[in-house]
This record gives C-alpha cells, structure tokens and sequence, in this order.
C-alpha cells in the first residue's frame, strides 16, 4: 500500500521531476517574478494561540485542501519540503489533476504554512503559498500568494475565466480553514 501511494503522490512528472518554472521559492520573496498573473488573497479566519495552531495544522496536514472537497494523494501527512502531492478537484469522474512538489514550509511561533511549486502535468506554471500568520493584536489570518501562468492548452484558452477561478478558490479555502478553526 505504502509503494502505491508513493508512486501516486509523485505524479505523472516521477519522484525526481524538478518544478517546471524556474523561479522556485519566488513566494518567499517579493515582488513576485513578472511575466505571470499575481493572485494574493487574505482573510481573518480566527484569534489567539490555539485558533493559530488550529489554522496551521490544517493547512500543513492538507486538511485545509481537502475540506474544499479538493483530493490530495501524497505519500506525506504533512508539508515538508520535497513532498510530491497531487491536488484533483472536479465533479465526480470529471478532474483536474495537478501534480505539485512542496518548494517550502515555515513553522515559527508566528507563522505556520508551506509554498508548492507546479511539476510537469500541472496546468499551471508556477507556485501558491499558504500562509497563517498571528498577528500581535491575536488575529490569526490566512494568505494565499501565488504567481502562474497558463501550461497547457485549455488554461490558456481559458484566460480570465481561470483567473476568476484562483480567486475562487482562494476564497474557498480560507472559508474552509475558518470553518476548520471554528471547530477545533
């Protein structure tokens, strides 16, 4: 069982794939790399410690994607760099695959989070970060930065509607980690 989820959660690019962009750990740094479309979404999705490591192990144990109705196969519980994951989200037999190898993770006192970066597959060129950050005043809010670019042929004819789409999904998935964090 262990062989075949390692062989499913390094996806159609293989365990030694390399992302298929070159500026790896851009969501690190700012301003992102130009030549992609830029996505930043932030909401408030709780207040003090325990709401802040709520929010952060939802988010690095994928629980966060999955609430979304997202799957996530990946042979890893967690985000640790160099994990191979694959996120798929469609209706019924119709999906969309998207093969991912995490770029980055972070796990102080006041951050919590981890970046994926797109591999061979991905419709997408490029890299998302997920990000739960508490603030002084005890707000806990979640970030989603990424920078993409259309990889194969249906995003590129797809243009703003995919767009519209990443913004969607931001929104969906801090709606679902607030509702996550309620429940905890």
């Amino acid at each position: 069982m262990t062989r075949l989820l390692r062989s499913l959660s390094d996806g159609p690019a293989g365990p030694a794939a390399a992302p298929n962009y070159p500026e790896v750990g851009a969501t690190r740094a700012r301003p992102l790399p130009a030549g992609y479309h830029h996505l930043g979404h932030s909401v408030r999705v709780g207040h003090g410690r325990a709401d802040f490591e709520a929010a952060g192990a939802a988010v690095t144990s994928w629980a966060m994607h999955r609430a979304t109705g997202a799957r996530v196969t990946s042979a890893a519980d967690r985000a640790e760099p160099g994990v191979t994951l694959e996120v798929s989200l469609g209706l019924g037999p119709v999906r969309f695959s998207a093969p991912c190898r995490v770029i980055w993770t972070t796990a102080t006192e006041t951050e919590a989070g981890f970046a994926y970066g797109t591999l061979a597959g991905h419709p997408e060129r490029g890299e998302e970060s997920f990000v739960v950050e508490l603030r002084e005043d005890g707000a806990v809010w979640f970030t989603v930065t990424a920078f993409s670019r259309a990889a194969v042929w249906y995003t590129r004819l797809g243009g703003p509607v995919v767009r519209a789409l990443q913004l969607a999904y931001a929104r969906l998935l801090g709606r679902s980690l607030t509702a996550l964090v309620a429940r905890r």
